[in-house]
């Protein structure tokens, strides 16, 4: 039996916001979106605050400076 592995890479490369949600894209090719209810700092931020962001920790996570924001990809994944 032939086996194939993949690669799974849980680094962000880019994010975009949809009217009431966060996306975000995973170098391994995920894609994941969160509503923006679940961070208020980024729900009630005007559209120039929300892209202002950069990536931290080489992609494991974003961060907001003019809203005070930081959000991990271990957040994102996490399941309760």
């Amino acid at each position: 039996m032939n086996s194939i592995e993949v690669k799974v890479e849980s680094r962000i490369i880019d994010l975009s916001f949809s009217p009431d949600a966060l996306r975000v894209v995973l170098a391994d090719g995920r894609e994941l979106s969160a509503p923006l209810e679940w961070f208020p700092r980024l729900r009630d931020a005007n559209d120039e605050q929300r892209r202002n962001w950069r990536l931290i920790g080489k992609g494991i996570g974003i961060h907001w400076e003019d809203v005070d924001e930081d959000i991990s990809v271990r957040s994102l994944l996490a399941v309760e």
